[in-house]
């Protein structure tokens, strides 16, 4: 059984800088795809940036040149590093591992970007 297990969240000021992780434990050898999706009341989910397996990412309009996505396999860490945060990144944030036979999610951590 895959687990995803995120990093607390937290406030932080417009401008800021957040990395948050997500440990993934259980048998992973065979993903496709890494993840990170948000998403705000009333709103679907929807991705903010992912990693293939061979390592290309792909990041929404919204997060070009502001966030960074990678993974250490060593550690089967998954990260995304918000830069330039504003109050529109405000939202739950969910970790996704995608396997050809389904998704796991992690539990979701709050960012809130407020003064």
């Amino acid at each position: 059984q895959v687990q995803l297990v995120e990093s607390v969240g937290g406030l932080v000021q417009p401008g800021g800088s957040l990395r948050l992780s997500c440990a993934v434990s259980g048998s992973i050898f065979c993903f496709l795809r890494m993840a990170w999706f948000r998403q705000t009341p009333g709103k679907h989910r929807e991705l903010v940036a992912e990693i293939t397996r061979g390592g290309r990412t792909n990041y929404a309009d919204s997060a070009k040149g502001r966030f960074a996505i990678s993974r250490d396999s060593a550690k089967n860490t998954l990260y995304l590093q918000m830069n330039s945060l504003n109050p529109e990144d405000t939202a739950v944030y969910y970790c996704n591992v995608a396997f050809m036979s389904g998704n796991y999610w992690g539990q979701g951590t709050q960012v809130t970007v407020s003064s």
